[in-house]
């Protein structure tokens, strides 16, 4: 099983999707309870959703399913979160707090995971920020996810559909977030928030370094803008879609355009 697939690019943008993939080892699988095979918190069809909106983007995508091990938690497990309902580097428990495991991985069988799948994720994705930094003299890291719109354990009411992450603006510089914030609040019958209940996860915070020309913004997609139903078989709605699509177009295109002023 490759755990992750990088398709280079020669833009200065690069699109990570850590939670897209749905592959799980037999001997993993088979410890999964009958709820957590659902493999309810994958971000859905986020590999088709971004597909073609942009031009020479490089494209980090883990294989492995969250379940699995978590690519956009900390190594060491540190919470993202500290005091609120979260989840772990290998979730003891799905997005609802309901448990997901027959017998939960040991502290051995975690560490296995993380050199096994969350140390190559990272190694490929820190390469490619050091080619495209290399290359353009900057690197904008955008890093692609999607959650159901309503999850009671993790947050009150309906999450609004674009949830920009940029670690209280330390991860990226301020003309990237206003990028980012300024498309979000033009976009007609679509609600968004800066750096909300999704503040950008591990990837954002370790990868974010604006002063060194690498420049990282999460964005953090409610399910009911792409999704038929936030509901097996999650099934992903063109039509629905569409807009979101030309929406995120503009998105990732003007942050192209803008990265040549970003230069450290």
């Amino acid at each position: 099983m490759t755990p992750v697939v990088v398709q280079e690019g020669a833009s200065p943008l690069i699109l990570a999707m850590p939670h897209t993939g749905t592959a799980l080892p037999p001997a993993i699988l088979a410890r999964l309870n009958l709820r957590g095979q659902v493999l309810a918190d994958t971000d859905w069809h986020i590999d088709r959703l971004y597909a073609g909106l942009v031009p020479d983007a490089t494209v980090v995508r883990a294989t492995f399913h969250r379940y699995v091990i978590d690519a956009n938690r900390p190594p060491d497990g540190a919470s993202l979160y500290p005091g609120q309902n979260t989840t772990g580097l290998v979730p003891e428990t799905d997005f609802d707090g309901q448990p997901i495991w027959t017998a939960p991985p040991t502290p051995a069988e975690i560490e296995e995971r993380r050199q096994t799948f969350h140390a190559p994720y990272h190694a490929a994705l820190a390469a490619q920020i050091a080619r495209v930094r290399a290359r353009h003299g900057v690197a904008i890291l955008y890093d692609c996810h999607s959650i159901r719109s309503h999850i009671p354990f993790l947050f009150e009411g309906r999450l609004p559909d674009f949830n920009i992450g940029t670690a209280g603006g330390t991860a990226c510089a301020p003309q990237v977030a206003d990028l980012v914030a300024g498309c979000c609040a033009r976009a007609e019958g679509f609600r968004w928030v800066l750096d909300g209940r999704f503040k950008g996860g591990w990837t954002t915070r370790h990868y974010g370094r604006p002063d060194e020309g690498v420049h990282a913004v999460q964005m953090e997609l409610a399910q009911a803008t792409h999704l038929s139903h936030e509901a097996p078989p999650f099934a992903y709605d063109a039509d629905r879609a569409a807009p979101l699509r030309g929406h995120l177009g503009t998105i990732l295109n003007g942050l192209c355009a803008l990265a040549p002023t970003l230069r450290a």
